[in-house]
């Protein structure tokens, strides 16, 4: 029996409503098509950014930049920060419980395909 409450009846529609009633522009991936002329121009769904709206965006919003720090500037937002993440939660967690993180051991992250 489906339950009554989803997370798309209490969290991602209301969402998609007040984006709307903002002004932004909202998109139905749930079919999503990839590639260059995909839904939302990328290749896969482990593509959490969507660079080229990126781009656009910092251009727009820095007109005097050259594209060199553009490209500085989307390689640093987009960089993988997982490893950092994994070695901040052995440091907090040791603080936490008194043990040294060189004896935390933490599952590899998995990969989003």
């Amino acid at each position: 029996m489906p339950h009554a409450y989803t997370e798309d009846q209490l969290v991602e529609q209301p969402t998609i409503g007040l984006f709307a009633v903002l002004g932004w522009t909202t998109v139905s991936a749930l079919e999503e098509t990839f590639g260059a002329t995909g839904t939302l121009l990328r290749e896969t769904k482990g593509e959490v950014v969507l660079v080229s709206r990126l781009r656009a965006a910092l251009e727009r919003l820095n007109p005097a930049l050259p594209p060199e720090a553009i490209t500085a500037a989307v390689d640093e937002l987009t960089r993988d920060r997982s490893a950092r993440a994994r070695r901040s939660i052995a440091t907090t967690s040791a603080k936490l419980t008194g043990r040294p993180s060189n004896r935390l051991r933490l599952p590899d992250p998995v990969e989003i395909a």
